[in-house]
């Protein structure tokens, strides 16, 4: 509850002396000893009495009453849709539906706020709130959407139409924009004076009224306007305005009444003089009999409070208007009074509710407006607005934070007076330690903010858990930012800034990438069955690796990970490839200088010299690092061919080199070129220059490059000029194919054709049309192109005339194996010898073989030819397959197919040693396969087999034969190898020693166990069948005596030890033994002993034990006693200072407490109570709920 004090001249002179007075007894109060309590007055004051808010509002506010008060921006506006003019009548539940989707549709459009509520009638009452272009902007859209539409005409003078068009017809879409409604005006050709008007029955209303105010400005009889309150028009109009039409009729005189939706309150009379003044009596008369009869009242009630009175979707209201439908109640926004028009009886009745209303919510009801700002409210909110809810539940207030949009600082706080202070209290901690917060920018690189956010979130999350005070934003990844932003704490900022920059530099760290080239073939090598290789590499090394897909043309596979591991696994793919193939590398040294003009514009002068002796690689050292290695790696005939072009092309860069560049077509290219490179060579031979084309990823495919000295250039250019210029002179021509042979060259969408175009510079093949007898073929193009085609065509046509097809006979089981992995072996079959391969169709259940029929009256039992035929040892049709192409090399291309037929061979192996070469999981046995590309069948263990079935190609059967054995002999000695390491040796050592021989943490014993490379086994102290005193060696012979020796020394050695009791004060055990045992540590490292402090609770506390060698006991003696003696000195001294200080607070504690005394409290007064019990709930109960912990302001821990 908020009261208002107004402050004199008089008052304030009073209150400064009051001050003074009380400063006075305050100051006599704190001179007095503490045996003389304050009463309970001066101790506990009362606070002043309210001045109640009517009082204070009815005082003269002198010169401020001369202000305007300044109009609210929010305004209120309520609208009735009545049940017929519903749009949507048919609902199953009210706020549901088509219309609830309109409602929230029109306040995201137009930003008003908008509260329904269904009347008994069953009426749609709308309140809708907000700014005032937002209310008509609603209001508007309301009218269109959830009322329906209907439309009347109205007939005014022709000659008036003109004034409700106006300028520019200005006039109209005003009208038709207040009224929301459709107007219709004739045209000027049209003789009707109708004017139609389409809208809701209250739009048609207002616009009505307007038109005929206009009709009646303009009409050339009397006009008189009579003011009567709004409240007493619909009295005149009288039901369906039957009252006002009867005047009309009587008098003859135009009434137009304004409609309730128009805030006018002027009643316009048109007509005869005569008679308007008689229709205007009669008017008079009906206002002054109910003038008399209503009441037009308001109650005070603070701004603030209107919304409780109105309650929640106006349910407080709702009792109050249903008793008394006839009472019009008006909350302005801003005001503090409550406006109440109606029948004077009601409006009294309502106007007393109002006040018993507004009286409670006083009484009960508190208020606080606290300035924070609007950049915290967010915060303040917290995350879903856990924040603010925990605050209103538990305080059981109202807070309400202005929008983002607004800027606006002031949070108001509504609700139980306590409730207030508290919540206000609460959000003013959560601000002020928002205020002492930091912010700070950290600079990460855009590419690892999704390796840090982690999949899911789940490495950010771990970030948020560990510093939970720190808020992490991220920037959006549209915005291309590398800025993260950290706001909490200071110290948890700093923490959480190195955290995240340790972060970022592991992964910077990790982050190193090499590309290593590695030839085609060889990438399943690396990769491995099942991947199995590159996963092992991977593993092993940590690293990513990432190699081009099988369609790509690229050979490069990228390592990512840490610079050493990247180079580790650079390392391992190189020796693969280079165990599997002839390759050789050559380092060659160019001068850094000449590094980019040797590898040009995008690589394309050195990629020429790799495609051109066999795809080398050819690896420059990085740019700026000065180095002048060049590396070449490949086959070692191809390498010594690169290595020489390029010291040559390095030679011609270094002394006079000339370019110059060509245009071509690229079709012509592959003709320039020649077949296998012939053309192109003839050229380079000729002149000595380096000719380099375009490759498929250059922009520009016409550019062709020459380089060398400026002669050797020239003529190479003169050379391929008349070259082009050769293919630029189109020729056409005509040779005979015969028909039999048009399918081979259209078949498969002219593939052949397509082929011949290429390779002869897009040389045009035209066959004729099937179903044409023609012989003739038609060539179009250059005339070498042209030629060249020719010939080639004639070639087919000699390899089609001498084909054969054979038949390679091979049980269907070993098909697959021959086809090899998605057909690669018969692909390279067809490729190698020119033929084509079919296989016959796989027979999945093969027949079981009849028994003869029996003959019947001579008759055969098989059905017709076939079965008499049937020869059974004929090769079955699902093992033929089929060779086309020429004779000798389908004959060369069968015993490629028969030397892929796997062969089977045994080898013997002891049944021991099999599970050893399976190895675990299979590993040992699977690794064999893949190396050898064989299969190898080891027996069942049941079958106590020794013989081992290897299947594969003949050629790799011996090598996998010979792996096989070597892999036999290797087991057979790590099995001699065993039995020799499993020697045993017993040694008898007291049990009292053990601890010593094992030493602090194993570390004495391990260290035995590695220099030796044996096990040693202590008996089990919970074991009593094993004797305490045996320590079993287990090893080769001779390094289990070794390791016996080992143990034996040390047992001497423990054998001589003394240990001696020393008396130490206690009180230095502490600073001898030092922070977490470092000190003493330290002294038994250096005179080699063990000393023992006594443990708390021990029958003497100042006897130390030390253990060791009698002179190395004695030295440690002597050197802790030292300790003592310094160590006591300081502890004396502190102890003398002990005196002089004062009392510690722990021992102040212990004296009883009196507790807080007042004199004349009003529990003594009363029959001698005693003072109330501060520790008991029942004289100081808890307020409500217990106060939940304070949950941080950056939201609650995740």
């Amino acid at each position: 509850m908020s009261s208002v004090a107004v402050l004199t001249q008089e008052s304030f002179a009073e209150h400064r002396s009051g001050l003074a007075q009380q400063q006075v007894k305050v100051t006599a109060l704190n001179s007095e000893e503490e045996n003389d309590p304050p009463t309970y007055k001066e101790a506990f004051p009362p606070l002043p009495e309210k001045t109640p808010c009517l009082e204070a509002a009815q005082e003269p506010a002198g010169p401020w009453s001369k202000i305007r008060p300044i109009k609210a921006s929010v305004i209120t506006q309520v609208f009735h849709v009545p049940l017929e003019e519903r749009k949507y009548k048919d609902m199953n539940q009210f706020g549901e539906g088509e219309q609830a989707k309109i409602c929230l549709d029109i306040m995201q459009k137009t930003g008003a706020h908008l509260e329904l509520s269904l009347a008994k009638d069953q009426g749609l009452s709308i309140m809708v709130s907000g700014k005032l272009e937002a209310v008509m902007k609603a209001r508007k859209e309301i009218v269109a959407r959830l009322q329906t539409q209907a439309s009347a005409t109205v007939a005014i003078p022709k000659e008036h139409h003109r004034f409700v068009i106006g300028k520019n017809g200005e006039k109209l879409q005003d009208l038709e924009l207040k009224t929301a409604t459709k107007i219709q005006i004739p045209r000027p050709d049209d003789p009707s004076n109708q004017i139609k008007i389409t809208g809701t029955k209250e739009g048609i209303e207002k616009a009505r009224h307007e038109i005929l105010l206009i009709s009646a400005e303009q009409d050339k009889r009397a006009v008189e306007r009579l003011d009567v309150e709004k409240v007493y028009h619909p009295f005149i109009a009288g039901p369906y305005n039957k009252l006002v039409s009867e005047l009309m009729q009587d008098t003859g005189t135009r009434i137009n009444i304004p409609p309730p939706s128009v805030n006018k309150t002027e009643i316009v009379f048109t007509g005869e003089k005569e008679q308007l003044a008689q229709a205007v009596a009669r008017v008079k008369k009906i206002y002054e009999e109910k003038a008399n009869s209503f009441t037009v009242s308001s109650v005070s009630a603070p701004s603030w409070l209107h919304r409780f009175i109105i309650g929640k979707k106006g349910q407080n209201l709702a009792k109050i208007t249903q008793q008394m439908p006839k009472v019009h109640i008006e909350f302005t926004e801003g005001e503090d009074k409550i406006t109440l028009e109606g029948p004077t009886e009601d409006v009294n009745v309502a106007q007393e509710q109002i006040e018993v209303m507004v009286k409670d919510l006083i009484n009960r009801m508190d208020y606080a407006e606290i300035n924070v700002d609007h950049k915290f409210h967010r915060h303040l909110i917290g995350k879903n607005g856990a924040n603010i809810n925990r605050i209103k539940d538990l305080y059981k207030v109202s807070v309400r934070i202005p929008p983002d949009n607004e800027k606006s600082n002031l949070i108001r706080i509504e609700g139980d007076p306590q409730g207030v202070q508290q919540a206000k209290k609460e959000l003013l901690e959560l601000a002020s330690r928002m205020e002492n917060e930091r912010t700070k920018d950290l600079i990460i690189e855009q590419k690892f903010h999704r390796t840090i956010i982690g999949q899911k979130g789940e490495r950010i999350r771990e970030i948020r858990e560990k510093f939970p005070e720190v808020i992490i934003n991220f920037p959006d990844p549209a915005h291309k930012s590398d800025i993260v932003q950290l706001r909490g704490p200071k110290n948890e900022v700093e923490k959480c800034t190195k955290y995240m920059q340790k972060m970022v530099a592991d992964l910077v760290e990790n982050s190193f990438s090499i590309s290593v080239p590695i030839f085609k073939q060889f990438h399943k090598n690396i990769i491995g069955k099942g991947g199995a290789n590159i996963k092992k590499i991977r593993e092993e090394s940590n690293t990513k690796i990432d190699l081009p897909a099988e369609n790509s043309n690229s050979e490069t596979i990228v390592i990512t990970g840490k610079r050493a591991n990247c180079e580790a696994a650079r390392h391992r793919i190189l020796a693969i490839q280079k165990e599997l193939a002839n390759i050789t590398e050559v380092e060659v040294s160019i001068p850094s200088k000449l590094h980019n003009s040797l590898i040009g514009t995008k690589g394309r002068f050195i990629r020429s010299i790799m495609e051109e002796c066999g795809g080398v690689h050819i690896h420059f050292p990085t740019e700026g690092s000065g180095s002048d290695t060049v590396t070449i790696r490949g086959p070692a005939q191809d390498v010594e061919k690169a290595k020489k072009q390029l010291l040559h092309l390095a030679e011609e860069k270094q002394t006079k080199s000339y370019t110059v560049d060509l245009r071509a077509k690229p079709e012509y290219h592959k003709f320039l070129i020649g077949k296998g490179g012939g053309n192109i060579r003839k050229v380079r031979d000729n002149t000595g220059a380096r000719i380099i084309f375009p490759t498929s990823e250059d922009k520009d495919q016409e550019l062709i490059t020459i380089m060398g000295t400026e002669e050797a250039v020239k003529e190479a250019q003169k050379e391929l000029e008349a070259l082009i210029k050769n293919l630029d002179n189109v020729v056409e021509d005509s040779m005979v194919v015969d028909p039999k042979h048009h399918r081979h060259f259209v078949i498969r969408r002219g593939q052949v054709l397509r082929e011949i175009a290429d390779e002869y510079g897009g040389v045009m093949v035209s066959f004729p049309r099937s179903g044409t007898q023609s012989d003739k073929v038609t060539l179009k193009g250059a005339k070498d192109c042209v030629e060249a085609a020719k010939k080639r065509i004639q070639e087919i046509i000699e390899d089609l005339e001498a084909q054969v097809t054979i038949e390679c006979t091979i049980p269907q089981k070993f098909h697959r194996s021959i086809m090899g992995p998605k057909g690669s072996r018969i692909q390279q079959i067809t490729r190698d010898y020119g033929v084509q391969i079919k296989f016959p169709d796989r027979e999945e259940n093969p027949a079981p073989v009849a028994e003869p029929a029996v003959q019947e009256n001579g008759e055969d039992g098989g059905e017709g030819k076939d079965g008499k035929d049937a020869d059974p040892s004929s090769p079955k049709k699902c093992d033929i397959i089929i060779i086309s192409g020429r004779r000798e090399k389908c004959e060369a291309a069968k015993e490629a197919l028969q030397a892929l037929v796997p062969v089977t061979i045994e080898v013997e192996v002891p049944f021991d040693l099999h599970r050893y070469i399976i190895g675990q999981k299979g590993s040992g046995i699977r690794k064999m396969m893949d190396e050898f590309e064989v299969n190898i069948q080891v027996p069942a263990p049941e079958l106590q087999s020794d013989i081992i079935t290897i299947t594969g190609l003949a050629t790799n059967l011996d090598r996998a034969k010979a792996g096989l054995l070597e892999r036999v002999k290797e087991l057979q000695a790590e099995q001699e190898d065993r039995a020799l390491r499993s020697f045993k040796l017993t040694v008898t050592v007291d049990p009292k020693y053990h601890p010593k021989i094992i030493g602090r943490k194993g570390a004495v014993i391990t260290q035995i166990r590695t220099e030796h490379e044996v096990n040693i086994q202590f008996p089990d102290k919970d074991d009593e069948s094993q004797a305490q005193d045996q320590i079993t060696i287990t090893g080769y012979e001779k390094n289990a005596e070794a390791a016996r020796d080992a143990i034996m020394k040390i047992v001497g050695e423990l054998e001589q030890m003394v240990s001696e009791d020393v008396t130490l004060d206690h009180r230095v055990h502490a600073r001898i033994i030092g922070a977490r045992g470092k000190a003493i540590r330290k002294i038994m490292d250096e005179f080699k002993v063990d000393i023992r402090f006594p443990q708390s609770g021990a029958p003497d506390p100042n006897c130390v034990t030390v253990t060791g060698l009698p002179e190395n006991v004695e030295e440690a003696i002597d050197h802790i006693l030292n300790l003592e003696e310094e160590y006591l000195a300081d502890v004396v001294d502190n102890e003398a200072m002990q005196v002089y200080m004062k009392p510690s607070s722990h021992e102040e504690s212990k004296a009883p407490s009196k507790g807080f005394v007042v004199r004349d409290a009003p529990w003594a007064t009363v029959n001698n109570e005693k003072a109330p019990d501060m520790s008991s709930s029942e004289d100081f109960p808890s307020f409500g709920a217990q106060v939940a912990p304070k949950t941080l302001p950056w939201g609650p821990k995740r």
